[in-house]
Order: structure tokens, then C-alpha cells, then sequence
């Protein structure tokens, strides 16, 4: 009947629900026969072969091998097609650009690295251009093969205005017209920009510790303090996009700081970012590398030693997760989470010891107690989670089989 094909209920609709559970069944599971396929959706065998029909004429699965080692002929098994689709990521910084490719089975296929030391307040734009087509030839693809890219940088662009807020330490991304800029040098590639703690985030609830939860606070610390609110599975940004940056949160300890947006920071950084943690690790006779660094490696390094150090490095795990457990029972006294994942560098470099003292500290400051696990997340969290979010919204696209079910 026309004018139903977007109807509820309808045979294309329901044609087009059994072809997404199919192909999200051969995500999770790889390679399946189609009597196992029809097993795991409740389809008859011939519907199964029907629907496999379907998604090998649409491109979007073919035949792999067969199976072996069982009685009778060998069975044909289908997985998703990698090269229906392609997504790139980046993770932004001000040392440099992470850039990644990933096919549409999540399959890393390509990488690049983009240095900007020094670099002026000019050429954004210019460098992600760089970055992406320096990972796509690692990937032996074109940029014309890219169906999303998905952006992750400190701060967030606030969506009333379009100015990135809280990053001023990230020169060149400020410009009013930045997105626009983006958007006509990328063409007829959608690309979003989300905030890269927000990204890690992304990166737990797909792939990481928090699966099984759809209200947590992710806690970054890294090049800076940052966190993630999910609700209802679901991010939280804010009216602004700040929901989350709790460097500039003012707490016990740590000295009343005025106009934070000028100096960048606030009491949570004051209290415990990196320069704390080094300023601790002095005070405890655990020296720091040499040449006095504050960058995130070195306080991650300090962590680290803290973690295997009897003694000193016990006494400063101790202060430093006393610091940490009164900025999250602010957290989460406020939102009240299901679970708190600690991620970053410097966080996870203190491993298991600093994790359980940090949750016996929050026991002790806090009514909301709830559990604390670290991250889990190989490699850039924000990196997995740009292109996890990209292959979200991609897969939504490519696998809507609907307009194409007769």
C-alpha cells in the first residue's frame, strides 16, 4: 500500500527491524551460519535466508568461509561487511591531533599523529584536514570514504553561541565561525564535536566498564580535571556544554579562586590536579622526574611510583585520594550515580590501591556510596569513544534497511 513504508507494524518495517537485529547479532558474535542466526533472532530458516539475501544484495554482509568440525555439509557463515562503512575520530589536544579510522565493525583500519608544537592561533581547520588524511592513507582509503567524523577537544562548544568555552589553553579553536569553516572544508562528510571527557565516557558505556549502567560520572584526570555525567544513558552537557567541568569546582582545602574563567582553573584542580600531586610527592620525599616537568606524564609517572613505593608513595596515595574523594563527594552528593569510573593518565597511573582508598574516603564524606571501578578502555579513551560515537550514528544510517526492503 503506499504511503505505509515508514509505518510501524508494516511488513517493510518489521522486514527492516529483523535486518538490524541480524546485523547487530553479527557485531556482537562474528561470524554466524544462517541456521544460527535464525536461532538467536526466533526466524524460521527460510525467513533467515531471505533476510541474509537482503543484506548481502544491499551490500551490507557476505559470506566469510563455512563452518567445520560438524556432521553434514558445511555451512556458510556471514558476517557484516567491513567496507559498508567508515568513521574517523580525533582527540584533540594542545600538544597534537590524534586521528583514527575504524570500519564499520569497529575494526581500527587506520591512524595518524599530527605534532602542533608552537603553532599559531591560525589553521584549525588546516591541521584536521591534515590529520584526516593523514590517517585515511594509512587506512588506503580516500577522504570521500569517510561517512562521519566525530571531534573530541577540551572545553565544548556551547550550542547558543557556537564559541568553544573552557578550553582557552587550546589557541586556534575560538573563532566564531570555526564550525561553519570545518563544515565547508569537509564537504559532504557530517562531523560532530563533542567534549573529550564526555567522549571517554562514550568510550566506557559502549565498551568499558560501564555496560551494565546507564547512570554513572566519569572522573578524568589527565591534562586537567574533568568529568562525564550519563543519565538515562544518556550525556549530560549542560545549558552551555560545561555540565562536568569540575576543575572549577571551589572546595575545602584548597584556596577561593575568583574569576576562574581567566585564570583556568579552580579548587578541584588547585587541590588535585597534577601540579598537587607533584607539589605532594616533594613534601613526601618522592621525587619527581627530573627537571621539574608538570606535564601529565610526569605526575603519571609520579602516581605510578606512589603505587609501588612503600612508605612515601603509601603516604602520598593516601593525601591524594583523600583530595580526589572530596571533589567526587560534591559530585556525588549532587547527582547520585549509579557508579563512578576514574579515568585518565595521571588517575589510573595510582591503579587499584588508589581506587580503593578513594572509595573508602567517599564512604566516609559522602551519603551516596557508589561503587568505583577504573577504566578499562585500551589506548585514547577519547579517541575510542570519538569513533565509538561515530559508529553509533553510522551504523543508525547504513543498517536502516527500511527504503530499501520491497
Amino acid at each position: 500500500m503506499a504511503g505505509t513504508s515508514g509505518i510501524p507494524g508494516t511488513p517493510r518495517v518489521l522486514r527492516a527491524m529483523n535486518d538490524r537485529a541480524a546485523l547487530d547479532l553479527l557485531l556482537e558474535h562474528g561470524p554466524l551460519s544462517r541456521t544460527r542466526i535464525g536461532k538467536l533472532t526466533g526466524l524460521s530458516k527460510p525467513t533467515a535466508s531471505q533476510l541474509l539475501a537482503r543484506l548481502e544484495a544491499a551490500g551490507l554482509v557476505l559470506v566469510t568461509g563455512t563452518s567445520e568440525g560438524r556432521p553434514g555439509p558445511n555451512a556458510q557463515l556471514y558476517a557484516v561487511n567491513p567496507a559498508a562503512a567508515r568513521v574517523a575520530g580525533f582527540d584533540i589536544t594542545p600538544a597534537g591531533i590524534r586521528a583514527a579510522i575504524a570500519d564499520v565493525t569497529g575494526r581500527t583500519i587506520g591512524q595518524f599523529e599530527l605534532p602542533t608544537p608552537g603553532r599559531s592561533a591560525q589553521g584549525a581547520v588546516d591541521r584536521v584536514l591534515r590529520a584526516l588524511d593523514g590517517a585515511v592513507k594509512d587506512a588506503g582509503l580516500h577522504r570521500a570514504d569517510i561517512h562521519r567524523l566525530v571531534i573530541g577537544t577540551p572545553g565544548a562548544f556551547d550550542p547558543g553561541t557556537g564559541h568553544l568555552r573552557y578550553a582557552p589553553h587550546l589557541p586556534g579553536w575560538h573563532s566564531p565561525g570555526l564550525l561553519a569553516e570545518l563544515a565547508a572544508a569537509l564537504g559532504p562528510i557530517p562531523f560532530e564535536v563533542e567534549n573529550d571527557v564526555n567522549l571517554a565516557a562514550v568510550a566506557e558505556q559502549r565498551i568499558g566498564e560501564a555496560r551494565d549502567c546507564e547512570n554513572f560520572t566519569l572522573l578524568w584526570g589527565e591534562r586537567g580535571f574533568g568529568a562525564a555525567v550519563m543519565i538515562g544513558g544518556r550525556l549530560h552537557r549542560g545549558a552551555t556544554g560545561g555540565a562536568g567541568e569540575v576543575a572549577f569546582l571551589p572546595l575545602p582545602g584548597a584556596p577561593l579562586i575568583r574569576n576562574v574563567a581567566r585564570s583556568n582553573s579552580g579548587g578541584f584542580e588547585e587541590l588535585a590536579g597534577r601540579r598537587a600531586l607533584l607539589s605532594l610527592a616533594r613534601e613526601h620525599g618522592l621525587t619527581p622526574p627530573p627537571g621539574g616537568s608538570l606535564t601529565e606524564k610526569a605526575a603519571a609517572v609520579v602516581a605510578e611510583a606512589a603505587r609501588t613505593t612503600p612508605g612515601a608513595g603509601e603516604a602520598v596515595l593516601a593525601e591524594y585520594a583523600t583530595r580526589l574523594a572530596t571533589g567526587l563527594a560534591a559530585v556525588v552528593t549532587v547527582i547520585d550515580p549509579e557508579l563512578i569510573i576514574l579515568a585518565g593518565g595521571v588517575i589510573t597511573a595510582g591503579g587499584e590501591p588508589l581506587r580503593a582508598l578513594i572509595q573508602s574516603e567517599l564512604a566516609e564524606l559522602a551519603v551516596p556510596r557508589p561503587p568505583i571501578r577504573l577504566s578499562t578502555t585500551p589506548g585514547s579513551p577519547v579517541l575510542v569513544g570519538a569513533l565509538q560515537s561515530a559508529l553509533a550514528a553510522t551504523r543508525d544510517e547504513v543498517f536502516d534497511t527500511t527504503d530499501r526492503t520491497p
